[in-house]
């Protein structure tokens, strides 16, 4: 078995850990995206007008004879209503609420993929292929228990600091555009960029700590999907891990096989 360093808050090695085979797994890309794409589609919510939108008026044709066309109009105007080319009419092929964009992955496939997905940031190059900035000597990161009990942000920015990847917090936090298009408009003006993902054995004091900084995700080992591995698909994620993380993660091998 491959031995990972302990580093403690200073950043200096006080230990090692002998990392589970989970981080030996085949990179699938294939299975990740599947996985990512299908957890995205599970989220997307009903959308579309409602059954009888643009249809809840009295609106008539005037029949033959009128010198007009034979489209529904108001009872006590001329104004045409009810059809799509008409103000306040119905759309002509709307969304409809009643579709369904859920998407179903073998659960063999998806535990596959999350495997995967974390053998990944254990790649150098994965994780330099995404992006991200880091000047540690090893992959993966595996940080003492006592980060899990920091519970100021200006301590865990510390560690950070202190063994190499802040700077990639720093990209993600100089990196927030405005987005193009209407979703302007609609509640999403701001793109984000991902940075860090750290991992803990259980809910810690760190999660409160570490929640604001840029792009920064928490997750416990319990709550470990595709997405949070593999943003937008893409595998390789710097991942700070946790001594009872790698722990928890290697009593959980029978269940993630």
């Amino acid at each position: 078995m491959v031995a990972a360093k302990i580093l403690d808050l200073s950043g200096q090695p006080v230990g090692e850990i002998e990392l589970p085979s989970v981080f030996f797994e085949d990179y699938r890309p294939d299975l990740i995206k599947k996985a990512v794409l299908a957890a995205q589609a599970n989220r997307r919510h009903p959308y579309g007008p409602t059954l009888y939108a643009g249809m809840q008026t009295s609106a008539t044709g005037w029949g033959s004879g009128r010198g007009a066309s034979h489209v529904p109009r108001i009872v006590n105007g001329s104004r045409a209503a009810r059809i799509p080319h008409a103000k306040g009419g119905r759309a002509a092929h709307p969304p409809k609420p009643e579709t369904d964009y859920s998407e179903k992955v073998n659960k063999k496939e998806r535990r596959l993929a999350v495997r995967s997905a974390i053998a990944a940031t254990c790649s150098e190059d994965l994780v330099i292929t995404r992006g991200h900035i880091f000047m540690t000597e090893e992959l993966p990161i595996v940080a003492d228990d006592a980060f899990e009990n920091l519970s100021k942000t200006k301590d865990v920015v510390s560690f950070f600091e202190a063994i190499g990847v802040y700077e990639d917090v720093m990209r993600a936090k100089l990196g927030r555009n405005i987005r193009a298009g209407r979703g302007k408009m609609r509640g999403r003006k701001y793109k984000s960029r991902k940075s860090l993902l750290v991992v803990t054995g259980d809910v810690a004091a760190v999660s409160c700590a570490a929640r604001n900084l840029a792009g920064v995700d928490i997750a416990t080992v319990s709550e470990l999907n595709a997405e949070l591995l593999a943003p937008g698909t893409h595998a390789g994620r710097l991942t700070v891990w946790t001594k009872s993380a790698i722990a928890k993660l290697a009593e959980k091998e029978g269940v993630m096989e």
